[in-house]
């Protein structure tokens, strides 16, 4: 375990004298040394002063006592000694620590006790056989929603009862596994929905859900049992580098809500991403470091990913790893945007065929010392196809002078055969370290 003061930026590191025995013992079980290491995905702190976290390889919660810096081991649950069991996410929450496993097809709860050590322990299955086990929220009513799915086949959001569950549970005498089903609900993803990591509770309830395998993160709402999908920025040639793709994937990984704001992680395109669902605008922050192993850069100076993954939100700060550049890094979104955008029209509806103009206005603040003008790039990307929208513009090069806004036309038509539906057009500008785009609702008649 280590620790990180921001005032005088240095790192404090914690020895486990536990896990080191752990390994001892384990190696001499088998007659063989067993390597030492794990990957440690879920982290939360507990109000009696103590981290708790997971350890994935070795089926372990760990938690670390801040005042005496001390160590214990947590054995996770393995009923039927399957190899498929792997502790990912982690969330301290009041009494009760909740946790998933990736592989292990389940949402496991761990509950201590008031008096004593006691801790009380039960999963929920997922109603997916073989699939995989991802990422949770709580709601305000203290519903629990996780998602579970397939790869390649199918996935579905649940949400979990939990409050009925704990009354009924105190006076039933059904099995455990039949009484739990009473208490879940399940909502069918939408088919282009493929990989979904992380998930979060937003504004006004509706879940969020990031999808890692392409640029698509989408919004369910409980009340209309919809889901809404939308786009990030497609990546920079920097983060793949020589890579020759039909299509190139920013991979939104994990998903937080935040003071109104969702936060992402865009670990295959270098960024963290700010996205407002009431304004839909959406703020994507190009981080500098770069390890050139993990794309194609041959001959290109400036090129790959630091693989940023997890984050935590502190006030108008958004802290992150690195996890191939054995870095942490900060972006601190109360700096002054460079340049904003405004857009005259953020719902449009089209027949085939049809074009609409939209009229994008790129503003520049007049608090930029030492500068006169400042350039940027058109930013756009579709949760569409691009023969089923075509978004086009004379001007792929945005500029105006310090305090002062230039207006731009782009074209968005529907294509002659496109299929009739709601999609979302994000549309902004973009230069090496930002980029600031808002959202434009396009239905296809």
């Amino acid at each position: 375990m280590a620790k990180f003061d921001p005032l005088t930026e240095k790192f404090t590191e914690f020895d486990n004298p536990v896990w080191d025995n752990y390994f001892q013992a384990l190696s001499e079980s088998v007659g063989e040394k067993i390597p030492a290491r794990s990957m440690m995905w879920g982290i939360d702190y507990s109000s009696d002063g103590s981290i708790w976290y997971t350890d994935g390889y070795h089926d372990a919660l760990w938690k670390f006592s801040i005042s005496d810096e001390s160590y214990d081991r947590l054995q996770y649950p393995n009923p039927e000694n399957s190899e498929g069991v792997f502790p990912q996410k982690l969330t301290v929450d009041g009494s009760r620590i909740i946790v998933n496993d990736l592989l292990g097809s389940r949402i496991s709860f761990f509950e201590f006790a008031q008096v004593g050590q006691e801790i009380r322990t039960f999963a929920i299955p997922s109603p997916l056989e073989n699939s995989i086990t991802s990422d949770f929220t709580i709601d305000s009513e203290d519903n629990v929603w996780y998602t579970t799915w397939i790869p390649d086949e199918t996935g579905i959001l649940v949400k979990f009862d939990y409050p009925s569950y704990e009354i009924e549970q105190a006076t039933s005498t059904a099995p455990q596994g039949l009484l739990l089903q009473e208490f879940i609900e399940f909502y069918q993803f939408p088919p282009e929905m493929n990989t979904p990591n992380g998930v979060t509770v937003g504004p006004n309830q509706k879940i969020w859900i990031a999808d890692t395998s392409g640029n698509f993160f989408f919004s369910f709402d409980p009340e209309t049992e919809e889901f809404t999908k939308y786009v990030t920025s497609i990546p920079h040639k920097d983060s793949y580098g020589n890579l020759k793709l039909p299509t190139y994937s920013s991979n939104p990984y994990w998903i937080e809500h935040s003071d109104g704001n969702l936060v992402m992680n865009e670990h295959n395109a270098n960024r963290i991403a700010v996205f407002n669902p009431e304004s839909e605008t959406m703020v994507e922050y190009t981080v500098p470091s770069r390890n050139p192993n993990w794309s194609d850069c041959e001959g290109i100076d400036y090129c790959g990913l630091s693989q940023v993954f997890d984050f935590t939100v502190d006030g108008s700060k958004i802290w992150f790893t690195e996890w191939v550049e054995n870095n942490i890094g900060v972006v601190d979104t109360s700096a002054t945007l460079p340049f904003t955008i405004d857009i005259d029209n953020q719902n449009i509806i089209l027949e085939r065929g049809q074009t609409a103009e939209v009229l994008l206005q790129f503003n520049i603040p007049n608090v930029l010392l030492g500068e006169v003008e400042v350039s940027a790039s058109l930013n756009k990307s579709s949760t569409a196809s691009s023969s089923d929208l075509i978004i086009t513009s004379e001007h792929t090069d945005l500029n105006s002078l310090v305090g002062d806004s230039q207006s731009y036309l782009i074209q968005i038509t529907a294509g002659e055969d496109a299929l009739s539906d709601t999609y979302k057009v994000l549309l902004g500008a973009f230069d090496d370290e930002i980029a600031v785009s808002k959202f434009i609702t396009v239905t296809i008649v």
